[in-house]
């Protein structure tokens, strides 16, 4: 897909340039945002629905006649309803409703849309435009002001693919509608805007640098508490990995059986296979639930947590042979839910170590400041994992949203907020570490780790080094005319002095040569480098 994309880049100024009038310069002749931002987004869907046909035309063939309809127009039906399935939209269908959709099945538009926006970004004018009067006070402010517009640019350039991306969806879906699937606009509408913009958004900032400096974006602050808000949420989810494949392992047998009562076949198991990886996203979510507390449900009045179990009927998909059985659960069992606190601990250090708080009491709300992100987080996973499968009991399936944010947030909040306060104290407060030396070892420990982790990625530094710039330079699109400054260019005060001072002083010789002016700049020197003008009413400002 880059290479049709660079094509369809190159090609029309490759005939622009031919005409007259038309400069064919790279740097003037680059499309709007949005321009290509609706190129890319037409191109990302095209190749989508392009390589998810082929694949439904494959199984077509190799599936009994009937199973995905009759003849080619249900064929590109059925792969335009999986290419909005990806984008975990729902559809309603007799008796019920397909809310629980596989996680897995967003790496493909993700991936596709991550590569259109860097392409979007190497096609589209994505020069900075700051403000005319930019601040004064330090390097500090300048650099704020210059980041504040590269997260302006970003945005913008997430909307340009996202907005037409959308568009193009729902006409998808209401193409796709029929007597037995309704796809529902709003989710597709929300859910195409959401993945494109987040692609943008992300292959735009990694145009502007390497991913170790791309949240040098970010205010200090806030970088504190995104980078700690991934990481609480990263090890929860870890965690939940760990439990499914440890479930998987011990429960192997049953799983193995429910296996052998489908008898698939090599195909079907194959296509049964790539169903269970693609929802193996999904298990890992409520994995991470499990830890928190609340675990999740598979159908209504059941419950798998650490406080005990409660199952009817499940559906014959062989990896759900790895639940538990009814009944209480071992009581060390009750210890995973330590795991959420250990993440917040870590998590905690991060944030105290990212941005140091000169007030001891405001270090610990920042902890807990992140804990309630996390909570946000799993919470938006958690229901993106779960959702209903029809009618009946199986209309309430996955972990219950609420239950898990307010239990993730307090979890991680209170863990984050004592370990990020412990922390601020030890960097700032040198005489209290004596006493607590002993006592903050393992955080201190985990801290020096986590430092030494992130000032490889670059997300422990200081905003000492200039933030990182591709093509998208102040000096390239600056909103204020640069005035520009000739040899024989004075301003009135300037020429009165210099009058009266040609007055009070004795003529040179001419064949004496004049020393030439620093504030002088040669415009026509084109060894490379840049111009630096001389502003001649910076006297005259306040």
């Amino acid at each position: 897909m880059t290479a049709i994309l660079d094509q369809l880049r190159t090609a029309p100024r490759s005939v622009l340039g031919k005409l007259p009038g038309i400069s064919s310069d790279d740097d003037e002749s680059r499309r709007p945002l949005p321009v290509s931002g609706m190129l890319a987004a037409a191109i990302t869907l095209g190749a989508g629905l392009a390589v998810l046909t082929t694949l439904t035309l494959v199984g077509w063939m190799a599936a009994p006649r009937g199973a995905l309809g009759q003849g080619l127009p249900s064929v590109f039906r059925t792969a335009a309803q999986i290419w909005l399935a990806a984008h975990h939209a729902g559809f309603d269908i007799p008796g019920g409703r397909v809310g629980l959709l596989p996680l897995g099945l967003m790496v493909l538009p993700g991936l596709l849309l991550y590569k259109a926006g860097r392409w979007m970004a190497r096609d589209a004018d994505l020069r900075l435009r700051l403000p005319a009067r930019l601040p004064k006070n330090s390097p500090k402010d300048k650099a704020n002001a210059r980041r504040r517009a590269q997260l302006v640019l970003v945005v913008q350039a997430g909307v340009s693919l996202a907005a037409p991306y959308a568009m193009l969806a729902g006409g998808i879906a209401l193409v796709t509608t029929n007597d037995i699937t309704t796809p529902s606009i709003g989710e597709t509408l929300i859910s195409h805007f959401i993945l494109a913009f987040l692609a943008g958004t992300l292959a735009t900032a990694r145009t502007i640098g390497p991913w170790r400096v791309m949240p040098r974006l970010l205010p200090e602050r806030v970088r504190a508490v995104t980078v700690g808000t991934a990481v609480a949420t990263a090890i929860m989810l870890a965690a939940g990995l760990v439990l499914v494949l440890v479930a998987l392992v011990l429960n192997f047998d049953q799983v193995r059986a429910l296996s052998d009562v489908l008898a698939p076949g090599f195909v079907g198991g194959v296509l049964l296979l790539l169903v269970q990886l693609l929802y193996l996203f999904n298990a890992v979510i409520w994995g991470m639930s499990y830890i928190a507390g609340p675990g999740f449900s598979v159908g209504a009045d059941t419950l798998v947590a650490p406080t005990g179990v409660q199952l009817g009927t499940v559906p014959s998909l062989p990896m759900l042979g790895a639940l538990p059985d009814s009944g209480p659960v071992p009581v060390w069992m009750m210890g995973v839910i330590a795991l959420p606190f250990a993440a917040g601990a870590v998590a905690g250090v991060v944030v105290a170590r990212i941005s140091p708080s000169p007030a001891y009491e405001a270090a610990p709300l920042w902890g807990f400041v992140t804990g309630v992100t996390t909570g946000l987080a799993a919470a938006a996973l958690a229901a993106l994992s779960g959702g209903p499968i029809g009618g009946g009991r199986l209309t309430v399936v996955g972990p219950p949203v609420w239950e898990v944010a307010l239990s993730v947030a307090l979890e991680v909040g209170v863990a984050a907020g004592i370990s990020a306060g412990v922390t601020n104290l030890l960097l700032l407060n040198r005489k209290a570490r004596a006493p607590l030396d002993k006592a903050a070892a393992p955080v201190r420990k985990a801290g020096a780790a986590i430092a030494r982790a992130a000032s490889k990625v670059g997300l422990a530094e200081s905003d000492t080094r200039p933030l990182p710039g591709h093509w998208m330079d102040a000096t390239e699109a600056d909103t204020q005319p640069i005035p520009v400054i000739r040899d024989d260019w004075q301003d009135e005060h300037a020429s009165a002095a210099a009058e009266t001072l040609a007055q009070a002083r004795p003529r040179t010789p001419l064949d004496q040569a004049q020393p030439s002016r620093r504030d002088i700049v040669d415009e026509s020197d084109d060894k490379g480098g840049h111009v630096i003008y001389v502003d001649p009413y910076a006297w005259d400002r306040d």
